[in-house]
């Protein structure tokens, strides 16, 4: 079986806890160490060791990226994760540089990432409802998916060598919330991915 590094990024608020994030953080953590996976969760707004982040990615097969969406993007105190992470990872053990040479100083960048044996998962909360992604006839996102809206966070993910695994989206979370299902399908979605099976034709 496999390493899984399981990020919780949310950030709580008075009317918005991170209950949910929790919730379906550890509902990854429970499920794929049942299935005999290894799991290890770090959740970003108890605090972290920058230097035991980088080697639980180094030591992962796969990162979970759990957090909620807020304003377009991933709340801030997961941005300080990434900016510090990542960064200090840029020694050469997350990344080799931009992917640039001296030979050729314009091309491939962003491609110099090391973590290329690595998945990543994306499952993202939203007080979207689903149907104001994909549709051009709604005039806010115009058409865009949640992995058009997510683009940033992928990108992140690609400079590090990682490779994606399909998003997971919970939607309308705080007005027409169905938790009962979407724990479901994030159960199912889990069930897909990380199976012995699916993992070994990865």
């Amino acid at each position: 079986m496999s390493k899984i590094l399981i990020l919780n990024g949310a950030q709580p608020y008075a009317f918005a806890p991170g209950g949910l994030n929790a919730t379906l953080a550890k509902r990854a953590k429970d499920h794929l160490e049942a299935q005999g996976h290894e799991v290890r969760i770090t959740t970003v707004a108890d605090g972290y060791d920058v230097e035991a982040e980088v080697e639980s990615h180094r030591w992962a097969d796969t990162v979970i990226m759990q957090f909620p969406v807020n304003w377009m993007g991933v709340p801030w105190s997961f941005k300080k994760y990434m900016d510090e992470v990542y960064t200090v990872g840029m020694d050469g053990r997350l990344t080799a540089g931009d992917g640039r040479t001296a030979e050729a100083p314009k091309a491939n960048y962003g491609m110099g990432g090391t973590l290329t044996g690595t998945r990543y998962m994306l499952s993202a909360t939203f007080n979207a409802p689903s149907e104001a992604f994909d549709d051009p006839e709604e005039p806010f996102f115009e058409g865009m998916s949640v992995d058009d809206l997510l683009r940033p966070v992928h990108l992140n993910a690609k400079f590090f060598g990682m490779a994606p695994l399909p998003t997971f989206s919970a939607h309308d979370v705080m007005k027409n919330a169905e938790i009962e299902r979407d724990l479901a399908r994030f159960d199912a979605h889990l069930e897909t991915l990380f199976t012995e099976a699916s993992h070994v034709a990865a």
